[in-house]
């Protein structure tokens, strides 16, 4: 099995807790190149990984052969910096959301399938052990019909998070687009279309920028989903979640209610309606508050992707669908008017 040369296009703290070290404990993967325009942080990740640093994409695209890229840049620069790579020949594994609009994800969709690369999304909910039991459960007909939802993901914010802190790019709308929407809120709408096997057809939302004085982005922001069987429920995503972090995803079926990442023990419960109850013990979601350093799956996923030749489970039309269920809910916030 021959081993893939990987480049970092970005050292901030996404890369740093997750893409960098899952890339160093995969035997298939050799980390080549790093790149960041502060030179420090370059620098610091190049000496840790043996790599070499670059403060510039468009140098490291030309001089390095590179197989795969993960791009884990501020939103507004997912889209060209991923088309650029994809154009140089390497496979993407980009970080959410995907673009800031329609027209940046259908250019990146193109590039890849101009390129024959794959392009991968870095939605980690679908890996997560309790959602993917869900979705078997789901799908072996145990709920029943399904007639509800509500799903939330919230913590204090990016500043106990980002590389740059309260000074991050995340609060800026020029660089992040949107702001715990495009933080949080996509991974949600991501798993409800994996775990339900549906596509939303009605949306609207409620967006505030409430807790968080130095942004013009969204920090608080509520969206009732319609799917296109009838599913009605609840998506919250939220920067001021500030004593503990909200990961958790409840499905109400006729025949049995899942709670998801809602227990403090448990990581699904599952609540029939003959009275049962069965709890599974699956291991913990991934989560800031601990430092981050677990699995996502994600980047194990990306590598078998291209070592397997297969189609990634969120290849850009995936992440497309989850990018429009929140552009959408923008979008209802200007009806209003």
């Amino acid at each position: 099995m021959s081993t893939l040369r990987i480049a970092v296009i970005g050292c901030g703290s996404i890369a740093k807790n997750r893409h960098l070290p899952e890339y160093q404990n995969n035997s298939n993967v050799e980390i080549v190149a790093v790149c960041d325009r502060v030179e420090e942080r370059a620098s610091e990740a190049a000496a840790l990984y043996e790599a070499t640093a670059y403060t510039k994409y468009e140098q490291l695209l030309a001089e390095e052969t590179i197989d795969a890229v993960s791009v884990c840049l501020p939103n507004y620069l997912h889209a060209p910096v991923s088309i650029a790579a994809l154009n140089a020949g390497c496979h993407v594994l980009c970080e959410k959301p995907m673009a800031t609009s329609r027209e940046e994800a259908d250019q990146m969709i193109e590039a890849a399938r101009k390129n024959d690369k794959k392009l991968m999304i870095g939605h980690n909910q679908r890996f997560v052990p309790s959602h993917q039991k869900a979705k078997q459960l789901i799908e072996q007909g145990e709920l029943g019909k399904i007639y509800s939802f509500r799903t939330t993901f919230g913590h204090g914010g990016p500043e106990g998070w980002s590389a740059d802190g309260a000074r991050s790019w995340f609060f800026k709308k020029d660089q992040a687009f949107i702001g715990a929407m495009g933080d949080l809120g996509v991974h949600k709408a991501d798993l409800l279309r994996y775990l339900l096997n549906e596509e939303f057809t009605d949306v609207a939302g409620f967006i505030e920028t409430s807790a968080k004085e130095n942004a013009d982005v969204d920090d608080n922001a509520v969206l009732i989903l319609k799917s296109e069987n009838g599913i009605v429920g609840t998506l919250a995503a939220s920067w001021a979640y500030t004593a503990k972090e909200d990961n958790s995803t409840i499905i109400y079926g006729e025949n049995a209610t899942l709670r998801l990442e809602d227990h403090p023990d448990y990581s699904l419960v599952a609540q029939y309606t003959n009275g049962e109850v069965v709890h599974y013990e699956l291991g913990g979601i991934q989560s800031n508050d601990e430092g981050g350093q677990t699995n996502t799956n994600v980047i194990d996923h990306f590598v078998e992707s291209i070592l397997q030749d297969q189609d990634p489970l969120i290849n850009g039309e995936e992440g497309k669908k989850s990018l429009e269920v929140i552009l959408a809910a923008i979008e209802s916030t200007k009806k209003e008017v």
